[in-house]
């Protein structure tokens, strides 16, 4: 089986779902289940050599400043998608609603191959965030929907994303299909977890409280910075880490000074190693997590992994499968409701250690087993093969996009048999005067020959009469 992958983002910008497609592609590879090919946008410097799969980039435009780091593919690149077509994918999987996805039916038209996409996030709180004027952000949900729409298998991550997709308008069927942890299951050995943090404000007996991911106010941050506040006001004790990068850092830092809470928070920034990350997940004694607009919640499992439970939102995507008290933590979406927790759990350290245990044996997924999942998925799939084409502008646009390329394909591929004829015929024309150059001087070597043997002979007839 063929594979292509696509999404907006891959490394060297890993975010969650790259880390998502960085793990489908490795995993798919190293179990030898399928040949490979990831589409992303090009970032400078750049390299996928060492890549034991096949990335292709495409040309992308400077957009970071305004898209919180991440550059805007190019889906017009006919050369970069001409690669991504000459693979010839059975299966098209792509990981973003927008570039990737019109990429991806792109290929389809002039592959015939299936394409399957996964709702990942939250699209539209994007979407609203970047643009502010209400009749264009109507105009672009719509546009991804459409383009979700066409794909022949739509995945979710979580019940509560394909409840968000719905209510974006989105009227087909979906799979709930969970991502996997590329953490192992247990805990950071003693020493490790001393060396990476160590230097670090963290005195034992000390609780320690960790929040992990993109630092933005939508995650819950105000909830868990006001919660803290009211933990001082009552005299407890504690230490918060916040790890991660964002473009709410400068509110992060002033809200955290506004507060009084400068001695209490340390900001460690991104941490990209993950065994680091595994040894900060050991360390602490509680995961915050109050984000409503996560839709799966992927650091929830890598802190279950180490053994640490989760404070979450009832009824959050992060929250599927959490039973209260049992196997994690779930409070009213305000700051209040979290310090009344906190508070309780301080008085009763020990409930910590229980429940981190349930959230290691009951919501951990290995990535092995989550590709798995996705891989028989993938040959149902192909069973089915593409769906019947709704016939809409955004259909007719893709179609004649694909047929121009690939006209433009076989016009390029024209070129280069046509260069290669004549770079043969300028070759065989070198030859032919190469060997006529060769056979003169060949001639005139044989006349040499000649009149010196017949000198030779002269000579040697001249002495014998």
């Amino acid at each position: 089986m063929k594979v292509c992958l696509l999404n907006d983002a891959f490394a060297p910008m890993i975010d969650g779902v790259g880390n998502v497609v960085m793990n489908y592609a490795t995993h798919l590879t190293a179990d030898q289940k399928a040949d490979v090919l990831v589409g992303t946008p090009r970032y400078p410097r750049a390299k996928y050599e060492s890549y034991p799969f096949t990335v292709v980039p495409y040309r992308s435009l400077n957009t970071t400043k305004l898209a919180s780091g991440y550059r805007t593919g190019d889906p017009l690149d006919e050369k970069a998608i001409s690669k991504m077509t000459a693979f010839m994918p059975d299966i098209i999987h792509t990981h973003c609603p927008v570039v990737s996805t019109m990429i991806a039916r792109i290929i389809r038209e002039q592959t015939g191959a299936p394409v399957i996409f996964t709702y990942h996030t939250k699209y539209d709180i994007d979407i609203k965030r970047v643009l502010r004027f209400k009749p264009a952000i109507k105009e672009a949900i719509q546009t991804m929907v459409s383009n979700i729409e066409a794909c022949d298998d739509i995945w979710v991550v979580s019940q509560g994303a394909g409840e968000n997709l719905r209510e974006l308008g989105f009227q087909g069927d979906y799979h709930v299909m969970p991502n996997g942890v590329d953490f192992e299951k247990g805990k950071v050995d003693t020493e490790t977890v001393k060396k990476v943090t160590d230097g670090y404000d963290l005195p034992q007996g000390t609780p320690v409280f960790l929040f992990v991911g993109r630092i933005m106010t939508y995650k819950g941050l105000p909830i868990i910075l006001d919660a803290l506040k009211i933990l001082q006001e009552q005299h407890i004790d504690f230490r918060m880490v916040f790890i991660g990068k964002g473009p709410d850092e400068c509110w992060l830092q002033e809200r955290i000074q506004a507060l009084g809470l400068t001695s209490k928070c340390i900001l460690i920034g991104p941490v990209y190693d993950r065994q680091q990350l595994r040894a900060w997940n050991t360390r602490a004694d509680l995961f915050l997590f109050p984000s409503t607009f996560d839709t799966n919640g992927l650091v929830v499992r890598e802190a279950a992994a180490c053994g640490l439970a989760s404070v979450l939102i009832q009824g959050s995507c992060a929250a599927e499968g959490i039973i209260d008290g049992h196997n994690g933590f779930l409070i009213e979406e305000n700051a209040q409701s979290m310090a009344a927790l906190l508070e309780k759990i301080n008085a009763d350290p020990d409930v910590l250690q229980r429940v981190g245990q349930y959230a290691m044996d009951e919501i951990y997924l290995s990535w092995e087993d989550a590709v798995d999942l996705a891989y028989q998925r993938y040959q149902m799939v192909l069973e089915k093969g593409p769906k019947e084409k709704k016939i809409n502008p955004g259909t007719i646009l893709t179609t004649m996009t694909a047929k121009r390329m690939q006209d433009q394909n076989l016009l390029r591929m024209a070129r280069k048999e046509l260069l290669l004829d004549f770079k043969n015929a300028i070759g065989m024309m070198d030859n032919i005067a190469q060997s006529e150059q060769e056979r003169e001087k060949w001639k005139e070597s044989i006349r040499k020959q000649i009149t010196q043997n017949a000198m030779h002979t002269w000579e040697y007839d001249d002495t014998k009469y």
